[in-house]
């Protein structure tokens, strides 16, 4: 097997002799990248953000930003990366580089002060104005909206990047100004040649191994030798133990670029999504086709994160809080789960068995997501947070309703946060389905809401606002509804 190398700044490195949990910050600043920095070790600040070449959705390629602190760089075996330092050009003999037009808005426009963040946002910022489909934005005005730059840029991509000085008006200033790339721009010619192919790895130092396989057999028949391994795809959550808990694995095994776990297929009946699309290639793939999932995206994480978490990863956990599980409860999702010997499918709602445990085997992976159609067509995703983005939730309310001739046909509600598993609202389900769709029923409903599940004081909120949250949401979800009906 050849040796793990990964491509920097056009310039291959070799991984060894790196600890197999050494994430990818620390081997760039180990090389004297030290644009990439540290600052929460969590995902949650953006100051380690890089660029990635991955399978894109409009052109073969995408540069993608990811938080560095939490990828294995062992998981970058074979891949092509660019830091902050490898986006600016190499000028004439004796001239110092040329800065990307990224950073030079950042520089005229006053968007660095301590510098800091600077390099992460930078990235970031590279990776929208390199976004194939943005283009010119205008709302009914003629303007553009606060979101969006004239230019097309979308604030949403700098939503995982925190900074604690500057402030962020010359920052959205600078990424309202770049134009387009320009045909002679390397990295945007890059676009338009394959991403680096998927290498199998199997990268062991100090009594630990880091591997990837080259098919989901051949993973699924090493899962079960070896029934202790973390299994990973995006890293987002493992990175977090590993940075914060110290944690490590004898055995780390890979599937994020797994053929088999990428697949996103809609039929007749069903959508089903691979359990190792990255809920960014999700969203921009289904384009709005499940709208409650379109509604849940903006509201998972940041960008950066949801460019390298997975579906797979988010039930994997099972997490309480996890933002997904209400969403395709509401939808009535099931899960596909693959052993060495076969496959079995399970509804969402059988799977979680207690706090962070599941049907799923250690021997066995999540597949794939199976959405059944049709669709209900009245849908929202409320998620109560203490920050508008990049939070995590208090709670979470998931609604998928078939309202025919005024009357609720059937009624589907996830929660998340008010009991050591999600849950479905089953006695409000109950309570809503014959029932009229008016004002008077969600009023007559909503203490029925109020009362699902075991909601617990923390500090995230108490059990009492929990409660409290559950029965406004349902009012909430009647007036939504009934505006857009009457616009």
């Amino acid at each position: 097997m050849v040796a793990a190398r990964v491509t920097v700044n056009g310039e291959e490195a070799p991984i060894a002799p790196a600890p197999a949990h050494t994430t990818v910050l620390d081997f760039l600043r180990e090389r004297g990248l030290t644009g990439t920095k540290e600052g929460c070790a969590e995902g949650e600040c953006g100051a380690c953000s890089i660029l990635v070449a991955r399978p894109g959705v409009d052109k073969p390629t995408d540069w993608v930003a990811v938080n560095a602190c939490l990828v294995p760089v062992a998981a970058l075996d074979g891949q092509e990366v660019v830091t902050s330092e490898g986006l600016a050009t190499t000028g004439a003999p004796g001239t110092p580089p040329v800065l990307h037009p990224v950073q030079k808005e950042m520089a005229v426009r006053g968007g660095s002060q301590c510098g800091y963040c600077t390099p992460g946002f930078v990235c970031s910022m590279a990776a929208e104005y390199y976004r194939p489909d943005r283009c010119a934005h205008a709302d009914a005005e003629g303007g553009s909206d606060a979101e969006h730059g004239p230019n097309g840029f979308d604030l949403h991509a700098l939503s995982g990047n925190l900074c604690r000085c500057t402030g962020y008006r010359p920052i959205r200033d600078a990424a309202f100004a770049v134009g387009a790339p320009t045909e002679e721009d390397p990295l945007a010619r890059r676009r338009e040649q394959a991403p680096p192919a998927p290498v199998a790895t199997e990268y062991a130092q100090d009594d630990s191994v880091f591997v990837r396989k080259d098919t989901l057999a051949e993973t699924l028949r090493l899962l079960r030798e070896r029934p202790d391994a973390v299994v990973v795809a995006g890293s987002t959550d493992w990175g977090v133990e590993v940075n914060i808990r110290s944690r490590r694995a004898g055995c780390v095994i890979a599937v994020d670029r797994l053929p088999e776990l990428r697949e996103l297929r809609v039929g007749p009946d069903a959508v089903e999504i691979g359990a190792a699309l990255t809920l960014t290639e999700i969203e921009r793939r289904l384009d709005g086709e499940v709208p409650l999932l379109a509604q849940l995206f903006p509201q998972f994480a940041s960008r950066l994160i949801r460019n390298g978490a997975t579906l797979g990863g988010n039930l994997g956990t099972g997490s309480p809080i996890g933002d997904s599980p209400p969403a395709l409860l509401a939808l009535e999702a099931s899960v596909v789960l693959a052993d060495a010997d076969g496959e079995r499918e399970v509804p969402l709602a059988e799977y979680f068995t207690g706090y962070r445990q599941s049907v799923r085997r250690p021997d066995e992976l999540i597949r794939s997501v199976r959405i059944p159609l049709p669709l209900s067509p009245v849908t929202a995703f409320h998620k109560i947070a203490k920050r508008r983005f990049d939070d995590i939730s208090s709670v979470a309310v998931a609604f998928a309703l078939d309202v025919r001739d005024g009357v609720v046909r059937k009624a589907r509600i996830g929660l998340g946060g008010v009991a050591a598993t999600p849950i479905r609202a089953l006695a409000t389900e109950a309570a809503l389905e014959g029932r009229p769709w008016t004002a008077e029923t969600a009023e007559a409903v909503a203490p029925v809401l109020r009362d699902e599940g075991t909601p617990m004081d923390d500090h995230r909120a108490s059990a009492a606002y929990r409660s409290a949250m559950l029965g406004r949401s349902l009012l909430k979800l009647y007036t939504r509804t009934t505006e857009a009906v009457s616009s």
